[in-house]
């Protein structure tokens, strides 16, 4: 099994777990200019009215380009309260919702500072609820090229343009809430797998 290289993210797609569930160990990427409009401060979840989009916002520094270890959360707003509730508006009437939800309140609870010690937290408590064991480190430097793990660094990324390189990744439908109105999404965040299919979803994986 390989080791990967990847950059933090926010409730993290599909796609970023099928590749922790093939690695032996995650290096978490903190040394990189932070990278807007990316899953490092986002997730998408489905909703009664289609795709809906959770952003994370963060404090706007001096400087246009700064580490991604270094940036703040902005808490001016009452994002954790939005989205807490637009998760439970979404996800309430699904089979495990009620099943793992506790699990997760307190990332919507308590103030974290730093966006990447909050999306470290989150991953590992979602490997718990996926039972995958495999250690996560972050990067000490920055390099640009990694002979040692295979780097996933924006190659998972919700614009495809921006995509550093296209990846093998085929998402396998599975029952989604709103079915009925809409046709299966693939890739939203894990938290979609986890809440419609439960104990299956390492297997879907």
């Amino acid at each position: 099994m390989s080791k990967i290289l990847v950059n933090t993210a926010y409730f993290p797609p599909v796609q970023y777990f099928s590749k922790i569930k093939e690695c032996s160990e995650i290096l978490i990427e903190q040394y990189e200019s932070y990278g807007k409009q990316s899953y490092r401060n986002r997730c998408d979840i489905m909703t009664a009215n289609g795709i809906m989009t959770l952003s994370v916002p963060v404090v706007k520094g001096a400087s246009i380009k700064i580490l991604t270890k270094d940036v703040q959360i902005d808490y001016s707003t009452n994002w954790q309260k939005l989205h807490f509730k637009g998760i439970e508006s979404a996800y309430k009437n699904s089979p495990y919702y009620d099943y793992y939800i506790d699990n997760f309140i307190r990332f919507f609870e308590r103030k974290e500072k730093f966006l990447l010690d909050f999306n470290t937290k989150i991953l590992k408590e979602l490997m718990d609820n996926l039972q995958l064991q495999h250690p996560v480190k972050l990067t000490e430097d920055y390099y640009p090229v990694y002979d040692t793990h295979t780097d996933l660094r924006d190659v998972i990324h919700p614009k495809p343009s921006r995509r550093r390189m296209e990846d093998t990744f085929i998402a396998k439908p599975y029952h989604q809430t709103f079915a009925e109105r809409f046709p299966f999404a693939p890739n939203l965040s894990i938290l979609d797998l986890l809440f419609n299919t439960g104990p299956e979803s390492q297997n879907y994986l």
